[in-house]
């Protein structure tokens, strides 16, 4: 098999082109480089341009004839920014997607694998979510995860593609071999937090500590980045028996099945690094929820794939991914 990797110079989409390659499935990769890395792209196919540009894609199409499936993980993905620029996010995240359908449709390329988000649900209670539970984007960014599901629905009903969405929980981690990794040495999640407050000898802030959940700091489902990139390769090898063509659009969550708490997170990270971690605890802050974790029995049963790795081996592995990077990008 063959897969054009939209975004396989970044963090998730070249660690999903490692895992593709060891099983056996080719990789092409579009990517702009706006926040990939080049070396990420090496030996695999790598094309830089717009996913929105259609004579770079005839191009792809011309010397890869073969391509089966589009795994599409290219998109902006900052909250905060998505806040600042909403127009921005629409426009690359939801429009130029579908350009890149249509494109890809007169290419006659109908298999796509999207990557989308646990940020469309509603994540108050912190509790388990399935595919069923409701949505409740809560910024741009997350609304556009959401507008492209529906799109792909839409099509999908419409003939126009088979379609397999990917609601990604929390994924840490690296390539456990350190081929990639994040490319963001300041990634503004909590474990880029925690490692960042390590880094400058500062206490970490846990914000919130009254939500309902058993130690009263916020839960989030972290997913080994590895483990999340082996669910892409089964829903590539597998695609035609979960979407097939009577039932051509699914939803499966890509998680642990199990939430970690903030203060289980530093725990994690003192357990790995041998050393305390001093926190202070703050109010909640404007717009944060308690979170969820993924209920993953149809991801089980579609794609006869779970989750392996322990949010320990993601803390060890991002923080052996941050030495490498630091040395990569001194070279």
């Amino acid at each position: 098999m063959k897969a054009l990797i939209t975004g396989g110079a970044g963090y998730i989409g070249s660690t999903i082109a490692t895992a593709c390659l060891e099983a056996g499935v080719e990789t092409v990769i579009l990517d702009d480089l706006s926040t990939g890395r080049r070396d990420f792209g090496k030996d695999r196919n790598l094309y830089v341009g717009d996913i929105a540009d259609a004579e770079l894609l005839t191009r792809i199409c011309a010397d890869h004839p073969d391509i089966d499936v589009v795994v599409h993980c290219a998109a902006r993905i900052v909250v905060p920014e998505s806040v600042a620029d909403p127009l921005g996010y629409y426009d690359t995240n939801v429009g130029k997607t579908i350009i890149l359908l249509r494109n890809l449709r007169e290419a006659g390329i109908s298999r796509i694998v999207f990557s989308s988000s646990a940020a469309v649900y509603f994540g108050e209670g912190g509790e388990g979510v399935d595919e069923n539970a409701p949505l409740a984007p809560s910024s741009p960014y997350a609304m556009t995860k959401a507008m492209v599901e529906s799109v792909l629905s839409d099509a999908a009903l419409a003939g126009d593609l088979r379609a397999i969405a990917l609601r990604y929980f929390n994924p840490i981690g690296a390539d456990p071999r350190l081929r990639t990794g994040l490319q963001n040495p300041t990634p503004s999640h909590a474990l880029g937090k925690i490692m960042q407050a390590r880094a400058a000898g500062e206490p970490f802030t846990i914000t919130g500590t009254d939500w309902a959940t058993r130690d009263g700091s916020g839960l989030r489902d972290y997913i080994h980045v590895w483990d999340l990139a082996l669910a892409h390769v089964a829903a590539v090898q597998r695609f035609d028996e979960v979407a097939t063509v009577s039932d051509p659009y699914q939803v499966l969550n890509i998680g642990t099945g199990d939430g970690v708490t903030v203060r289980e997170l530093v725990a994690a990270f003192e357990r790995v690094t041998q050393h305390p971690l001093p926190v202070v605890e703050v109010e909640r802050r404007p717009g944060d929820q308690a979170g969820a974790f993924a209920i993953v029995d149809r991801a089980a049963a579609a794609l006869d794939w779970k989750a392996q790795r322990s949010v320990d081996d993601g803390v060890r592995d991002a923080l052996a991914w941050a030495e490498k990077l630091k040395t990569l990008d001194a070279s």
